[in-house]
């Protein structure tokens, strides 16, 4: 695992759906942008966000850009910032384990 350019919180929050037997990516390309967390069997994104992702016009607007270019493929994205993983770890992991155990059985249901 690298923690090139992946912040703190995204590191940990990989580490820790790792051990809870998530496969996933860390700074996973897209092909459009590096995205922090990928779980393909779930076909999710997540991004863990500091504070200029809420309060930099520009990155405001670049996130808009590019927040849906990986719905083509059937991947959603979700925004944690790193304050709310930081705060509460456990049952931030433990919802999106739970979310990709969902998720994964509606995609191999034909649900989604």
């Amino acid at each position: 695992m690298t923690r090139s350019h992946i912040t703190k919180e995204a590191y940990e929050l990989g580490t820790a759906l790792r051990e809870k037997g998530i496969k996933l990516e860390l700074e996973h390309w897209d092909g459009h942008k590096h995205v922090d967390i990928f779980i393909p069997s779930a076909g999710l994104c997540i991004e863990v966000d500091g504070p200029k992702h809420y309060t930099d016009a520009d990155q405001i607007l670049r996130d808009l850009e590019r927040a849906h270019y990986s719905d083509d493929d059937g991947q959603r994205t979700m925004h944690i910032p790193n304050e709310i993983v930081s705060a509460h770890f456990d049952k931030v992991a433990d919802a999106i384990a739970h979310a990709v155990w969902t998720r994964r059985k509606k995609l191999s249901n034909g649900e989604l």
